[in-house]
């Protein structure tokens, strides 16, 4: 009995011990993640001055390449300064006549292949005249910015 017992001993398994998670990597790993972030992340860059409620929409999608979106607010004056609408081109109050000029600034900042898929993304108050926007759309075709996509939020379901 003596030699069993001194045997179940000898095949028994020894406490273990859970091992401790070497952290030394951890902030290698963090400012790894850190720094992907930073690079892929697209920041906005225009402060908005017009403001403007989207229209509903039934059929929205999303932009696919957004580096190659130009935007285009039209709506009133955040400042409350006149009831006319306001086209905004980046960070400026324009009218249509700047349209030609600010496509042709938008173009030479984009890459051969960004400049193949731009599209001029009008983003307008649900209330502007389309007299407003028949104006802008006509300054884009002169311009031959061809590409127009219109910005609406989604409409809500009904049951």
């Amino acid at each position: 009995m003596d030699s069993e017992l001194k045997l179940r001993r000898h095949f028994r398994r020894p406490d273990h011990n859970v091992p401790e998670l070497n952290m030394a990597s951890l902030p290698d790993l963090i400012f790894t993640v850190l720094f992907f972030f930073m690079i892929v992340t697209h920041m906005r860059d225009v402060e908005k001055k017009v403001t403007y409620q989207l229209p509903a929409g039934t059929e929205v999608e999303k932009v696919a390449h957004k580096a190659s979106v130009i935007h285009i607010y039209i709506g009133k004056p955040l400042d409350g300064s006149t009831d006319d609408y306001q086209i905004q081109l980046n960070n400026e109050v324009a009218t249509v006549a700047d349209i030609a000029r600010f496509i042709d600034q938008e173009r030479q900042g984009l890459s051969g292949e960004d400049l193949e898929r731009m599209t001029v993304s009008i983003e307008a108050d649900r209330d502007v005249p389309m007299a407003v926007i028949n104006d802008v759309k006509q300054a884009l075709r002169r311009s031959y910015a061809l590409n127009i996509s219109y910005a609406a939020s989604p409409a809500a379901k009904t049951k």
